[in-house]
Order: C-alpha cells, then sequence, then structure tokens
C-alpha cells in the first residue's frame, strides 16, 4: 500500500470532526437536517483551515446512499461516500479555477449542469480558488449561479474574498473559516502523535502548533516530517527542522546586546551563520524576538501570542524588565531598516553583522543640530526660511533726507544696536536742538543730537523703510515663490518701490498689470515667509524710487522744517528727460528766534524720475540690441510713428528695424 500523508490521512469525515470550526459545522448540520439546502455556498478563509474538506463533507451529507435524505452523519463507506473521498464521482466535480479561468469553461459547465446527476442526488460543483476567475467569467455564472437547476449546488472557495465580485458573494451563503486556535490544534496534534507512534514533547508538539499559524494542514505536514526523525523531538529539532534560528541562539544574542558587547554579539553572529541559517533569517528571527519582548513587556500574562516554549516566555519577561519599552521599539525600528538591504546587498553578511552592532547601547547615533540660546542652553535648531544666497539685510547710511528732533535737557549719545550695520553720519544730516545746549563737532556748536530709535529684528515688525535694501529684499522674497515661471516673470516685469516692515508697495510694467494682480496672494504669502509675519502687500504702476524717509516729530518749541514732497511716480513718457545733477550740499543756515537758536540745512531739491516709458521703452531696446548681436547685425532706425505720446506707450508698440548682416 503507498503512504498517505497525514494531512490526507486524517482529513475530516464528517462536520463533527471538523477542527476549530464549531460554528460552521452547526450551521451547516442544521440546513441539512431541516432540508434548507441553498444553490451556492462561499467558503472563505486562510490556508489549512477545512474549506475544501467541508465542501466534500457537504457532499457526502447530500447524497450519502445510507439514508433515504440528507444526512448530517454520512456513512463514508458507501459508493458514493468512497467515491466523493477518493475523487472520482461522477456528479461530484472539482474544479481548479486557477487553471480554468475563462469564459470557454465556465460555458462548459453551465451546459453540463443541465443534465440530471447519474448516481446522486444533488450534482455538486465544487469550484476551488475562484478568486482567480476572470471577471468575464464570473459574469457567464452569474445567471446559473442565481438560479441553478434544482438538482445542482455550487460551493465556492477561495483564500482572498477580495477579489470575488460582490455581485457573486449577494448570490451565496457565506462562511468564513477562521484559524485554529492553538489548544484545538496542540490537542488534534497530540492525538495524530498518539496513533501514530510519534515520540514528541509537550514543548515540541505547542511549538509546532505555533509555528503553523493556525493552519492545521501545515501543522500536520510539519508533524509528518518529524516523525522521520529517530529519538524523541525536542524544541531544538524542531527549529532546525524549518530552519529558523533556536531559541537559545536568540537569547544569547540579546543577552550579548543588553551587555554592549561587540565581540559577544559577533561570535553569537557567526556561530548562528556556522549552522547554516542565512543572514536574512537571522534579522527576522530577532526582529520576531523583539516583538516578543514587547509583548512580554506590557502583557506578561498573554503567552499565547507568541511563538516560543514556556520556559524561554518566562526568560523573555524576565529580561523585558530590564529594558525601556522605548529600548525595544528603537532596535525593533532599526531592524526593520536594515531587512532590506540585506535582502539586495551582495554581502548579507558583512552588513548583518554592521545592522547587530548598531543595536548595542553604546552605538553612535548622530546627534540632532543644536544651536546655542543666549542663556547658553542648547536648543534644536529651528528651520528657516533658505535666503543664505543674499547678503544679509542691513541698514543703509543715513541721507540727506532724515531729520532728528531733540528735546531740552544733556546731550544724549544712543550707539546703534550690536546686530546692525550702521555708516557714520554724514554732513548733510540735518538736527533740530532745544536752546542753551551745544554739542560737540560736527554740528554746530548750538545743536545736540537727539537720541537714535535702535533697529530691531527681522522677527519684530519694524517701520523704518531705511533698514532694508529694496532689491535685495524683493529678490529673497522671489526665492519664496515655488513656481518658477511665476517667479522669473515676477523678477522681469516687477520691482519693490517701497517697503516698510509692514507695507510692501510693488511697482509693476503697465501692460502687465493686470496679469499681475491675478499673483498678488502668492507675492504675500512669499512675503510672511521670508519676514515670518503678515505683510501688507499693493501692486501699482510705478518704478523704483528712493524710499521715503522715516519721520519724527519736533519738541514743541522746534520749528518744523518742511518736507520735501514725496516721490512721484510719473505716467507720462517725457520725450526730453534732463540729466540727473549730482546734489549740491548747501549752507547751513542759522536763525535767532528769541532766545532760541535753531540750525537748519537746507535740503537739495528732489532728484528727477525716470519716466515709466523710458523704463519700458529701455527693456525694448535692449531686447532688439541682443537680437542684433545674435544675427550679426545692427539697429538701423526706432519708430514711434503713431504713438500717441501723451498715453502710457506699450513696449509692443514701438517699432525696431534690425539690419541682419546675411553673412
Amino acid at each position: 500500500m503507498s503512504y498517505e500523508p497525514l494531512h490526507h490521512k486524517y482529513r475530516p469525515k464528517s462536520f463533527a470532526e471538523l477542527v476549530g470550526q464549531e460554528a460552521i459545522a452547526t450551521t451547516l448540520t442544521n440546513a441539512i437536517r431541516s432540508a434548507k439546502i441553498a444553490p451556492a455556498y462561499l467558503f472563505t478563509g486562510p490556508r489549512g483551515t477545512g474549506k475544501t474538506s467541508s465542501a466534500r463533507i457537504l457532499a457526502k451529507s447530500l447524497n450519502c446512499l445510507k439514508s433515504n435524505q440528507p444526512t448530517a452523519e454520512p456513512c463514508g463507506v458507501c459508493d458514493v461516500c468512497q467515491g466523493i473521498t477518493k475523487g472520482y464521482s461522477l456528479d461530484v466535480i472539482e474544479i481548479d479555477a486557477a487553471s480554468n479561468t475563462g469564459v470557454d469553461n465556465i460555458r462548459e459547465v453551465i451546459e453540463k449542469a443541465q443534465f440530471a446527476p447519474v448516481q446522486c442526488r444533488y450534482k455538486v460543483y465544487v469550484i476551488d480558488e475562484c478568486h482567480m476567475l476572470s471577471t468575464q467569467a464570473f459574469n457567464a455564472l452569474l445567471k446559473t449561479l442565481e438560479e441553478p437547476p434544482r438538482h445542482v449546488v455550487f460551493v465556492l472557495a477561495t483564500t482572498d474574498p477580495q477579489r470575488v465580485l460582490p455581485t457573486i458573494i449577494s448570490r451565496c451563503q457565506r462562511f468564513d473559516f477562521r484559524r485554529i486556535q492553538l489548544e484545538a490544534m496542540v490537542k488534534h496534534l497530540s492525538a495524530i502523535a498518539h496513533q501514530e507512534n510519534i515520540h514528541i514533547s509537550p514543548d515540541a508538539v505547542k511549538l509546532v502548533a505555533q509555528i503553523a499559524q493556525g493552519g492545521l494542514r501545515d501543522a500536520e505536514s510539519l508533524l509528518d516530517q518529524l516523525a522521520l526523525l529517530s529519538g524523541e523531538v525536542i524544541p531544538d529539532r524542531v527549529w532546525d527542522l524549518v530552519g529558523a534560528v533556536s531559541e537559545r541562539d536568540l537569547l544569547g544574542l540579546l543577552d550579548a546586546i543588553a551587555q554592549d558587547s561587540p565581540q559577544a554579539v559577533l561570535d553569537c553572529t557567526r556561530t548562528i551563520l556556522d549552522r547554516g541559517r542565512e543572514p536574512l533569517t537571522i534579522l527576522q528571527n530577532l526582529a520576531a524576538s523583539y516583538r516578543d519582548l514587547l509583548i512580554a513587556k506590557t502583557a506578561p500574562n498573554r503567552h499565547d501570542l507568541v511563538t516560543c516554549t514556556q520556559h524561554t516566555w518566562q526568560a523573555l519577561v524576565d529580561f523585558a524588565h530590564q529594558l525601556d519599552t522605548s529600548t525595544i521599539l528603537v532596535g525593533q525600528k532599526h531592524l526593520r531598516s536594515a531587512e532590506l538591504q540585506i535582502k539586495n546587498t551582495t554581502q548579507p553578511h558583512l552588513w548583518l553583522e554592521v545592522t547587530l552592532l548598531g543595536l548595542l547601547p553604546s552605538a553612535n547615533f548622530p546627534p540632532q543640530a543644536t544651536i546655542v540660546s543666549p542663556k547658553n542652553s542648547p536648543v534644536a535648531s529651528p528651520s528657516y526660511p533658505s535666503i543664505s544666497s543674499h547678503k544679509p539685510l542691513t541698514a543703509p547710511p543715513p541721507t540727506s533726507s532724515q531729520v532728528n528732533s531733540v528735546s531740552a535737557g544733556n546731550p544724549v549719545s544712543s550707539p546703534p544696536p550690536a546686530n546692525v550695520s550702521v555708516a557714520p553720519p554724514t554732513s548733510s544730516q540735518v538736527n533740530s536742538v532745544s536752546a542753551g545746549n551745544s554739542v560737540s563737532s560736527p554740528l554746530p556748536a548750538n545743536a545736540s543730537v537727539a537720541p537714535v530709535q535702535p533697529t530691531t529684528l527681522p522677527e519684530q515688525k519694524v517701520n523704518d523703510a531705511t533698514q532694508y535694501d529694496l532689491p535685495q529684499v524683493w529678490q529673497q522674497v522671489l526665492e519664496n515663490i515655488q513656481q518658477i515661471p511665476r517667479r522669473e516673470l515676477l523678477r522681469q516685469m516687477c520691482h519693490l518701490i517701497e517697503f516698510n516692515g509692514a507695507v510692501a508697495r510693488v511697482g509693476v510694467k503697465s501692460a502687465w498689470l493686470k496679469r499681475v494682480q491675478s499673483d498678488l496672494s502668492m507675492i504675500t504669502a512669499a512675503f510672511q515667509q521670508t519676514f515670518q509675519h503678515e505683510i501688507k502687500v499693493s501692486l501699482e504702476i510705478g518704478i523704483a524710487s528712493t524710499p521715503t524717509a522715516t519721520k519724527t516729530e519736533l519738541p514743541q518749541n522746534s520749528t518744523h522744517i518742511q518736507q520735501p514732497p514725496p516721490p512721484s511716480y510719473d505716467r507720462q513718457i517725457q520725450q526730453s528727460p534732463p540729466a540727473p545733477q549730482p546734489p549740491v550740499p548747501t549752507p547751513t543756515k542759522t536763525e535767532s528766534v528769541g532766545t532760541n537758536t535753531r540750525a537748519i540745512n537746507t535740503l537739495p531739491p528732489p532728484q528727477p524720475q525716470t519716466s515709466l516709458a523710458s523704463w519700458e521703452i529701455d527693456e525694448v531696446a535692449s531686447a532688439a540690441q541682443r537680437l542684433a548681436q545674435f544675427f550679426d547685425g545692427q539697429i538701423v532706425r526706432l519708430s514711434d510713428d503713431g504713438v500717441d505720446l501723451s498715453e502710457p506707450i506699450n513696449s509692443s508698440e514701438l517699432i525696431y528695424e534690425v539690419d541682419i548682416d546675411d553673412e
């Protein structure tokens, strides 16, 4: 007689022998006894949990010849029961859906289902791994599955119910098979070992059940292999047979890591490798041990959640008391990150040793970057917008338009803050002084210096426009615009007219104002990201100008000085703008009013502004010049025919004639 494997020999022959599926066995038994047979059933669940065995038991119960009607206790010895068990029954057809996936196979099943059974009461079709059927095959089976002939029963079995069409599931009675519980599996394996005279220790039987992870067929197959060993089967022989690292070796490796001994870690690793274990297997088993350690730390009474013997579990519980939960989690994360590298590398032994040495408590992990606070306490370095490509923002030297008011009293000198670069005062500064006070040179003898307001840092809301280099600020704002095309467009068509830390005025070329208005929110967000606070941004047609001077209040006994009017933004085309002249300093004029003396410096006239149209014409002229140079030609004539000089001019209205050398 040929050899019969244990998982075939001990296959359940009735619902009463079904292991670990009591709810399903009870439901099907009651359905058969009450003659409520559904046209289609769907059995789902992990491998080795009894789906195909239950389908065969159902077929035997419907067709057993020992009873005149379906019975829940088939005899197992009649011709029908024997034919179903051995697979030669003509009325019970088992179909492998993996090799019969097409519409033609299902059409053949539908055609044969119309014929009456030869010997049995019901013709039963068992379609195993039905999720492998194509969508077209499922759709072809829908009508027959919903209303089959009265003598036909369909049983569909699958390990992946998510891939079965919902229309198929809705036409079947679904039964979900669960993984076999550990106690039921140990009891069943012990009974088989007793009947087959297999010498195996109780710890080894439990270990076999744990390794199977709820699959009874896997457990029976492993027990069948262990039966071939001579002598008593102990847990170490089970680990050797399955090719995993033994519990003793894993405990030794964990102890070497806890002792922070690199030499012991390397010795344990080499010993395990010499026993034929693969580096990836060692890493995976050690990661499972860290998981068991975490359970032993948090739930020391749940031995059923881990795969190990009682002795090893107690050792893990004692070992877990010496470690913190964070240490266990860090080690498990380190092993997880190294698994993919060891799987794909050409030097797995090398990287396994490096990974295990990285688990040592003394392993050097790169510290986080820190900065020193003013109180010399290290703090984590925050993230700031990247503006390192530009020069730092510094305060420009005082201009001739600055006015400082001084109250009556002693002269006060105020040095600038250490974090702001300030140029020495110029001779053109204007100072108003109160009566009776004297100051040192270069100011007049009867003048005193007012206290200079310190410049604040960018984190505070600064309201002094003279503290910012406008082109530099604009370039930094543009760097915070993520869309590169929009950034370059704004770089060419816009510029910063005025900025005082809270309000920004952006000048736009006249032809692009409407288009840039759609980007106002993006520009505002870029300003806010650069200076870390909300800034109001306005768009207008204008050109770059000198920032306005800071206004200060004068004392009541001081005479107000007439400020020059703010620079205007010329929207007209100036046909012949005068050339700008350098400022000429004017002599200081001293006036006496009663007993008060004041020194007034006459301000120079405002510089002429370049018109907007001239600015745009220069841009187009530069483009024309580059075009002529590219073709080795020259600009012959500029034509402004048809251009109304009284209205704002668009650069597209200008006509340039370029002489291009054909050679």
